[in-house]
């Protein structure tokens, strides 16, 4: 089968590799329909994050099942399916407390020895417990498979953002960076009854699309005058909520200083560059809560999908360029040069 690698520094190819199949009794073969590149692959595309040499590249996916194990009773050939950017036993201590990420069996995809969601086919462990069972009619909506695939990546990590960072009703949400993420956890913020959405960042057609999503204001700014811009905003107070998708030492600083006393910081901006911004004695001084980490989106799938299937959220417009498999060495390059906002891959 085709699926893409990365060999070096910018330096993604489509090449033939072995066939995804079954190894273990637990174990489905998923063909690929649809899948995407996220932000944070960019990371190891250029050269910040260590990969080895071919190594598989995509973790977001969601297709048609073609063979399953022996053990396999929750899915079967034909089935339309997503799956989360990790799988998981859904037995072990962490998965019984909904943290599938941190799974002592899990893995993630992409990683040396498993299949790549950018490809024609993966290979999926211990699929009853990753795979969620999609509607079989979902496949003839060209947009509402677009909208589904989010559930395997960015729709619950801005989920898991916005619910560590207390989202509430009547809550004031400041959400940093505009990315798809951030974009996601505008419409978190908006689902779970945020009465005001703050968005910091400078690209135009991201922000409109904030917008769309429910934002009611926006800040170009950056560093010391976000900050002021965000005060000013909230009469100085600061957010009761602040969303941080970035993962710079500078954007979680700016995080810091715009959450009110009191307040909480969700973080799932996959971290890189030096440092955390965090200084551990503003946090103490004015209550701030932290938290976050690497969202456990198979545990949010069964509380988002309704809402995605019905059309009450939907991030379908995140998916501003489609390529097949060939394009994309291509749509790297886009997202890397800010041409795109988030690829869309169509095997």
């Amino acid at each position: 089968m085709r699926a893409s690698t990365l060999h070096a520094p910018r330096d993604i190819r489509v090449e033939e590799v072995p066939d995804a199949a079954l190894r273990r009794p637990q174990d489905a073969v998923v063909q690929v329909v649809r899948a995407c590149i996220c932000g944070s692959d960019l990371w190891p595309y250029r050269g910040e994050s260590p990969r080895e040499p071919g190594q598989r590249t995509g973790h977001e996916f969601l297709g048609t099942v073609t063979d399953t194990g022996a053990d396999v009773v929750t899915v079967a050939p034909g089935d339309l399916v997503v799956a989360p950017f990790t799988w998981s036993d859904g037995t072990c201590d962490y998965c019984a407390d909904g943290l599938t990420t941190s799974c002592v069996n899990g893995g993630a995809w992409g990683t040396p020895g498993s299949d790549g969601g950018q490809g024609e086919a993966v290979r999926v462990p211990y699929a009853d417990a990753t795979l969620v069972k999609l509607p079989a009619a979902a496949a003839g909506d060209d947009r509402l498979l677009t909208a589904l695939l989010s559930l395997a990546d960015v729709l619950g990590t801005g989920h898991h953002a916005a619910l560590g960072a207390g989202v509430r009703p009547g809550a004031t949400v400041a959400v940093v960076g505009d990315g798809a993420v951030g974009l996601c956890g505008v419409l978190a913020a908006r689902r779970l009854g945020a009465e005001r959405i703050i968005v910091l960042g400078r690209h135009r057609v991201r922000t409109d699309l904030a917008r769309a999503f429910g934002a009611d204001e926006v800040v170009a700014e950056r560093g010391d005058e976000a900050v002021a811009a965000v005060r000013e905003l909230t009469d100085g107070h600061g957010a009761h909520a602040v969303i941080e998708a970035v993962g710079t030492e500078q954007s979680m600083r700016t995080a810091v200083e715009i959450a009110r006393p009191g307040g909480a910081i969700g973080y799932v901006g996959v971290p890189h560059g030096s440092g955390s911004g965090l200084d551990l004695s503003v946090l103490f001084g004015r209550n701030i809560t932290v938290r976050g980490g690497v969202a456990p989106v198979r545990t949010y799938i069964p509380e988002l999908l309704p809402d995605v299937l019905d059309g009450t959220v939907d991030p379908s417009p995140l998916f501003d360029m489609p390529v097949d498999l060939d394009g994309v060495p291509e749509g790297y390059r886009a997202m890397d040069e800010r041409r795109a906002l988030k690829v869309l891959v169509r095997p």
